[in-house]
């Protein structure tokens, strides 16, 4: 657990379970899952927790519940926003429901600080919370462990944040609509690494939802009020974090995915905080030559293309796939020199009422 984070949306992290299970390709390089196999490996909330691969340690799927931390965030004096189980995921498989209610019993007798929950782990959200009296459970879990004065609970926990990871538009499909489903006071997406586009206006639904045999059913996460989707989500989106991946292994971001999410959020009045680029840069961005072959911007170049869009020559925009992303030609650079600019300007948006 950390008191000062340096991750860019949060201001400390909560350990309070470790290790995990790689379950879609945004795990391949976590590095949460390379410290536990590496310079944490002895550490006794992470011994045990991974396995060594020709490719580097791996989560093995076994958890831990720490619970020696467990009343970390009552010694956190100053109100702080705080991220739950960055090197695990509160909704494992694996994890008991009896951990979790001990988890939401700290995180409701806390409410000086604001909780950011993250899973890729969207159904067993759902399966957990899909008992209605939920509260009555972190209630039960509180007198466990010797708070039998806390009797009453407000649910949703007004402080807590209730989250999924996506790094595609396949997994923002699966996980999206669950998430919606829960109660938060919150609900958000992180976007990170993000590995190609999503359109988190048309995540489609499971196909028990589809309105005709080849029409599936969709619904737009940004908005409970979408005249153009047969289907309404219950809840929005009130928060997107968008990032790209970082260290050894990483995988470019395409400028385009970013811009695509910044716009759509912007549309619909959703707090938008772009993370990082990642290692990656793309540096013609901002510069007077196309970015994709680097002709120079004079109306008409050498090889008789014009300008057709900032940074684009009409050459390179004929070459475009239909309905694929534009060429662009990446430079590693490091994570610290990509910086976290979008156009020239830093995202920190956060959901209202937070500083």
């Amino acid at each position: 657990m950390s008191e000062n984070s340096k991750i860019e949306w949060t201001d400390a992290t909560w350990n309070i379970i470790t290790g995990c299970d790689v379950t879609s390709p945004g795990c391949k390089n976590c590095y949460a899952m390379k410290l536990a196999g590496t310079r944490l490996r002895n550490h006794p909330s992470r011994a045990g927790l991974t396995q060594a691969t020709p490719a580097g340690p791996v989560w093995n799927g076994a958890v831990r519940f720490n619970e020696e931390w467990l009343d970390q965030p009552f010694r956190w004096r100053r109100p702080r926003m705080i991220f739950v189980c960055a090197h695990g995921d509160l909704f494992h498989e694996a994890v008991p429901d009896e951990w979790i209610d001990r988890v939401f019993a700290v995180m409701a007798r806390t409410r000086e600080h604001t909780f950011q929950v993250l899973t890729k782990r969207a159904d067993r959200m759902l399966e957990y919370f899909s008992h209605r009296s939920r509260h009555g459970y972190v209630l039960a879990a509180a007198a466990d462990i010797g708070w039998a004065g806390m009797d009453w609970c407000p649910w949703p926990l007004p402080n807590v944040w209730l989250g999924v990871s996506a790094e595609d538009q396949r997994r923002a499909n699966e996980r999206v609509h669950k998430l919606l489903q829960v109660p938060a006071a919150v609900h958000w997406l992180s976007a990170e690494p993000l590995l190609s586009a999503i359109d988190l206006t048309q995540i489609e639904l499971p196909s028990e939802y589809n309105i005709t045999p080849t029409l599936p059913g969709r619904i737009n996460a940004l908005c409970t009020d979408d005249e153009d989707r047969y289907y309404q989500a219950p809840n929005k989106l009130g928060w997107v974090v968008v990032g790209g991946e970082s260290g050894n292994g990483a995988r470019p971001m395409h400028p385009d995915w970013a811009r695509r999410l910044r716009d759509q959020c912007a549309q619909y009045d959703v707090p938008f905080l772009f993370k990082q680029w990642g290692e990656f840069t793309v540096p013609e961005d901002g510069a007077q030559a196309c970015r994709v072959c680097g002709c120079t911007w004079n109306n008409a170049c050498a090889g008789g293309c014009y300008w057709a869009e900032p940074n684009l020559c009409s050459a390179c925009i004929d070459m475009m796939p239909a309905g694929g992303d534009r060429p662009v030609r990446y430079q590693r650079v490091g994570k610290k020199a990509a910086g976290r600019q979008l156009d020239g300007r830093t995202h920190d948006e956060f959901p209202r009422g937070v500083a």
